[in-house]
């Protein structure tokens, strides 16, 4: 599955200074009354805070930049860009009320047959993802989603009208993810939204710690800051790239496309498995191609092993970017595949090969990597492999950083 994580993400650095700022605000209505009990949080994060009985909030914040989301119920999410090399003063926060009136009242129709039951099957499958720890998550509150399904497209959307709650007993996290959007298109999942993170206990429990630290290795944030600290192979990664072309032996869609047509006009007549060394008629032709459908739409052949930093990364000033060629093969040696990737979304048993590996495209030319080890626009890039294959119940807050040996 290709998934593309359209997600506003929170930049700062993990340097080893340690000044710190603080945020103070206070937040209240269009009409200037107080809102006590606001959720304030940096988006993709552990620090947060809720508001007052006097509408304010203190958050202590490392120095860098940050999205800084506001929410409370019956009124518009707020993000506000924050920048502590600017000086920042007592922020007053007006939210705006909810107006989408027509929305909550579609939600609030949501008949809970079958067909709701089928769809929150595909959502929890795409949106939390297939992985052990996925296993782990609980929607607390799933009949607040709302689902649409466009049978022309095969196109499933959903909404909600409350932000999901969603218990991570794998990671330890309770998660607060206001849904913003989520469309899964055949095989490829687009999803969208503001998550805040806050650990179950206290206390972090070492299944917890082993688990984050497994999620950690191999993922896309611990690649990344991998090539900014030029250590990969130390860390067990190793890069190749490789070129991608059309198949030539697989017919065009537009053949297969009319291929399908002429035997569905024929269905139950012929047999599609039947060995057509020649074709003879129309309806041979026909057969020939369908068969040939099966095979991949692309051929990929990899030209270089063991990639320099300097094929897939430059700089300018002090900006950083994820910056290539063609496309990039990502292999992390350090684990295994888990069975259900070998599995696969359709039950085809795919061979272990006892590493992971993930492939990237851009999209967009080349993509600025942050000091903390992601996207400033993670939409500038798709990911194949392993890493389309872990979804949201793998995903860490990003000032998660790993133990140090």
């Amino acid at each position: 599955m290709k998934i593309y994580l359209l997600i506003p993400l929170l930049l700062f650095s993990f340097g080893e200074l340690i000044a710190q700022t603080i945020v103070k605000g206070k937040i209240i209505s269009n009409k200037n009354e107080v809102l006590e009990g606001a959720s304030v949080f940096l988006n993709n994060t552990t620090i947060g805070t809720i508001s007052n009985e006097k509408g304010e909030f203190e958050l202590k914040i490392k120095n860098g930049n940050y999205d800084l989301v506001i929410s409370y119920l019956g009124f518009k999410t707020q993000r506000i860009p924050i920048n502590t090399d600017n000086k920042i003063e007592f922020i007053t926060i007006k939210l705006l009320p909810e107006t989408n009136i027509l929305n909550e009242v579609v939600i609030e129709k949501t008949t809970y047959d079958d067909n709701w039951k089928h769809n929150l099957a595909r959502f929890k499958q795409a949106f939390l993802g297939r992985t052990k720890l996925a296993s782990e998550c609980i929607i607390l509150n799933e009949k607040d989603i709302h689902f649409n399904y466009n049978t022309k497209t095969n196109t499933l959307s959903a909404s909600t009208k409350r932000p999901l709650k969603i218990k991570h007993t794998g990671l330890g996290y309770l998660i607060t993810y206001d849904l913003i959007d989520f469309t899964l298109q055949q095989n490829q999942l687009f999803f969208s939204g503001y998550a805040r993170y806050e650990n179950l206990r206290k206390s972090i429990r070492k299944k917890w710690k082993n688990n984050r630290l497994e999620a950690y290795n191999g993922s896309q944030m611990h690649f990344l800051r991998s090539l900014l600290n030029q250590n990969l192979k130390q860390e067990g990664f190793v890069v190749n790239k490789f070129k991608r072309v059309m198949n030539p032996n697989r017919p065009s869609d537009e053949k297969i496309k009319l291929a399908r047509e002429l035997i569905q006009l024929h269905s139950g007549q012929i047999d599609l498995s039947k060995n057509i060394p020649l074709p003879k008629t129309p309806i041979d032709s026909a057969i020939v191609t369908f068969q040939k459908s099966k095979l991949p739409k692309y051929q990929d052949f990899l030209y270089k092993s063991n990639v320099p930093y300097e094929d897939m990364f430059s700089s300018v000033e002090n900006s950083h970017y994820l910056n290539f060629k063609d496309y990039l093969m990502v292999v992390y040696t350090k684990e295994p595949e888990e069975a259900n990737y070998l599995t696969g979304m359709f039950g085809k048993q795919k061979k272990a090969t006892g590493v992971q590996t993930s492939n990237i495209v851009l999209l967009e030319g080349k993509s600025e990597i942050d000091p903390s080890g992601i996207l400033a626009n993670p939409n500038a890039v798709f990911n194949e492999g392993y890493w389309g294959f872990e979804s949201f119940a793998n995903m860490l807050p990003l000032d998660y950083q790993p133990p140090k040996n």
